[in-house]
């Protein structure tokens, strides 16, 4: 039998897989990455990118969060403070100390994978969409709908929410208490909003979710609302009305909005939140970002864990290859890293959005202390 094309085939240009292919690069290791969209291309999402996927990329080279810096800055702005408005109005600002910039995906993840093609002999087959994935002890198989068939010794599944990988390597029952869905548009001529802040609006009548304005350079603000998926189903929510209801009766947005624009279509996206206990790993897969579960609960945004863990598979896919050992008891070290890493933190707060969410007494307590500096710097540890 012949030997697989590639040693490590990421399937998934986002966040995590092209994080996985920046640390394999120079390891001598036959890479590939693939998507099924030809780059630049949008992902709907909330477009924050959080403080530690930077200093995650400058761990592995410093030179990459500098590039990724100057790629991004015609479609970026880089945030100073978070605005949150509790449910009863209350205010809090929070001054951020990381540096967390708001860029659209739809260049980011361009940027990422520039970085890629520039730094490493990595693969890139765009417009590959994937129909199957196996694996067998000889190796993995990947077959597009087109019929091509890829075969490498391990995959690292890093396409998303609705995983092919996943669903067909490492199968999860979907769980609505672990699962948000959010809806968010592009806006412009909104007003007093500084290009600095971001805001977070916390709902009485919606307490697992909240809304938000989030610069994202050139006078462009992403601007959405989010909640539990079971909560949506249990009262039948529409998500698309609640923004269109917000942006016109919230006493925070309805001035701010009168004469704003709206640019494009209002579409949806899904977030699996992290702290559960889902398989990380499959026959001859792992799993990576989205397509492990790892939103953040409290705040929804997940690039900073995507790139994490793209980064920790990267380091045991090159430890199997070296052994040649793709059993199950040579891939759960890395779920074991990923857990170490960011599960208790996930777990921490998916209970403490669970506390929130059933107590909103609490929420606003936490506000009013908020008004304290030194209160509020423990808030800023709980938010992260």
């Amino acid at each position: 039998m012949s030997l697989p094309e590639y040693d490590v085939l990421i399937i998934g240009a986002g966040p995590a897989g092209t994080a996985c292919a920046l640390a394999l690069g120079g390891s001598g290791l036959r890479v590939g990455l693939l998507d099924k969209a030809q780059f630049p291309r949008d992902k709907v999402c909330g477009d924050a990118i959080p403080g530690p996927t930077l200093k995650a990329l400058a761990h592995l080279n410093p030179q990459y969060a500098q590039e990724l810096r100057a790629l991004t800055a015609p479609h970026r702005t880089d945030v100073a403070c978070s605005r949150l408005v509790s449910s009863a109005g209350q205010e809090v600002s929070v001054a951020w100390q990381a540096p967390a910039f708001n860029s659209p995906r739809l260049q980011f993840d361009a940027a990422l994978l520039t970085l890629v093609r520039r730094h490493t002999a990595t693969e890139v087959l765009e417009g590959s969409t994937v129909k199957t994935v196996a694996a067998t002890a000889s190796g993995a198989t990947v077959t597009l709908h087109n019929g091509t068939q890829l075969t490498a010794h391990l995959l690292i599944g890093c396409d998303g929410a609705n995983s092919v990988v996943a669903r067909q390597l490492a199968p999860h029952p979907l769980n609505r208490q672990r699962h948000c869905a959010a809806v968010r548009a592009y806006y412009q001529d909104v007003t007093d909003t500084p290009d600095t802040t971001s805001d977070f609006l916390f709902l009485r009548r919606y307490r697992a979710g909240y809304c938000w304005v989030f610069p994202v350079g050139n006078g462009t603000y992403n601007v959405g609302f989010g909640m539990l998926s079971s909560d949506i189903a249990r009262h039948k929510v529409d998500l698309k009305r609640v923004l269109a209801e917000l942006l016109v009766t919230h006493p925070h947005l309805a001035a701010r909005f009168q004469n704003a624009r709206q640019l494009g279509l209002v579409q949806g996206f899904g977030l699996p939140l992290g702290g559960s206990r889902r398989p990380l790993t499959g026959p001859r897969a792992l799993l990576c970002g989205d397509a492990a579960a790892l939103i953040d609960p409290m705040q929804g945004h997940g690039i900073d864990k995507a790139v994490i863990s793209g980064l920790l598979a990267a380091e045991h896919a090159r430890r199997c290859c070296a052994t040649q050992d793709f059993t199950a008891a040579a891939l759960f070290p890395y779920e074991v890293a990923v857990q170490r890493r960011l599960g208790r933190e996930l777990r921490q707060r998916y209970r403490l959005m669970q506390l929130l969410a059933r107590l909103p007494w609490l929420t606003e307590a936490a506000f009013w202390a908020g008004r304290w500096p030194w209160l509020r710097r423990r808030l800023v540890q709980a938010l992260g």
